[in-house]
């Protein structure tokens, strides 16, 4: 069982920095969100058999990221084949600059609106997957994926345990294509040897 993951104002800088590297936007307020909607900047969470989004949740923050779509399209399928019959949950996705400091009104515990330890749902490429109901391999078996995407640089996650779930931020780079093939390439003698010389440097 691979250990929580915690949370660290490291982590949160992280996220902004992120953010702001993919050249992402706090959302303002309603009028914002429904603006990047409809020029397609946020798409529908990928709801599905594998995947269900809490009822709870407005309509108008079930969105998300193109690539964090596809990220949830792919962590449901995998999870899916394991554990057939026990769909993931989205407590939260998309979120506004306006609805986020209502939320600070009511919990403390809720990430500001604004610096460079804001909320990164605030940008639309952040989501939570509820824990509760989940099995301890379930859990485990989480971790374990969450990590290997987290030490690729693709996603930043942290274990919320107030309102139990993963809190993930996923990145552009989730989507980036693939290098190119292995095929082996032809290299005349000075080809190879300015390789030997950057190779030890």
């Amino acid at each position: 069982m691979p250990p929580p993951l915690r949370g660290s104002h490291e982590s949160l800088v992280h996220q902004n920095e992120m953010a702001e590297m993919d050249g992402l936007e706090r959302i303002r307020d309603d009028e914002d969100l429904a603006d990047r909607i409809a020029h397609g900047l946020l798409v529908p969470v990928p709801a599905s058999a594998n995947l269900r989004v809490n009822t709870d949740l407005p309509e108008n923050r079930r969105y998300c990221r193109p690539w964090t779509a596809k990220f949830l399209s792919d962590l449901a399928k995998a999870h899916a084949a394991t554990f057939a019959g026990s769909p993931l949950e989205v407590t939260s996705a998309v979120r506004t600059v306006e609805y986020q400091r209502q939320l600070r009104h009511i919990n403390g515990n809720a990430a500001a609106a604004d610096g460079d330890i804001a909320s990164p749902h605030l940008t639309g490429g952040t989501i939570d997957l509820a824990k509760a109901g989940m099995t301890a391999r379930e859990i485990g078996w989480l971790r374990a994926w969450l990590i290997a995407q987290e030490q690729a640089g693709k996603i930043d996650v942290e274990e919320e345990f107030r309102q139990s779930c993963f809190h993930i931020s996923v990145y552009k780079s989730y989507t980036a294509p693939k290098p190119a093939s292995d095929a082996p390439v032809k290299q005349g003698p000075v080809a190879s040897a300015s390789m030997l010389a950057a190779h030890g440097r």
